[in-house]
């Protein structure tokens, strides 16, 4: 009960006033595309940062509300797969096994992060630039069909 009132709160509601205020079904798809992909970016706490990089240089060409609101569904995600970005990232570039530990985040937050796991961090980002490009297009286009499966509905 209690996740059903969560959910209808922070993502229904909020949608659905969207949806009411009139933007256009491409301009909604692509905001919702780019917030979720740049949502999925596999350093935690950058994803508002880009998302709103990306509202102040494309303007009126996307809904600064549902990139937003798509890169807040995105978090879950995001931090589900920070490990397999390390290790996908790892395994393409050819680089050393990094020990993921509690030590290793400490390094990270204080400074003094080893070059492996810079290396790692940067295999990831890597692997993420990479995949969004094609996650976006991806996303744009089911979020396409959503929206004509709607207004036909």
């Amino acid at each position: 009960m209690a996740v059903t009132l969560w959910l209808k709160e922070k993502i229904v509601d909020p949608l659905l006033q969207i949806l009411r205020k009139g933007a256009e079904p491409k301009q909604l798809a692509f905001s919702a595309a780019l917030g979720f992909t740049l949502g999925i970016f596999p350093i935690c706490g950058v994803t508002v940062l880009l998302c709103g990089m990306a509202i102040a240089l494309l303007g009126s060409l996307s809904h600064s509300p549902t990139v937003m609101l798509a890169n807040f569904i995105a978090t879950p995600i995001e931090l589900s797969l920070v490990v397999p970005f390390l290790r996908f990232g790892e395994a393409l570039s050819g680089g050393t096994h990094f020990p993921l530990t509690s030590d290793a985040l400490k390094k990270v937050l204080t400074g003094q992060a080893s070059r492996d796991l810079l290396l790692s961090i940067a295999h990831a980002v890597s692997i993420q630039f990479h995949m969004s490009i094609f996650a976006c297009i991806f996303n744009n286009q089911v979020g396409l069909i959503i929206l004509w499966m709607n207004i036909r509905l």
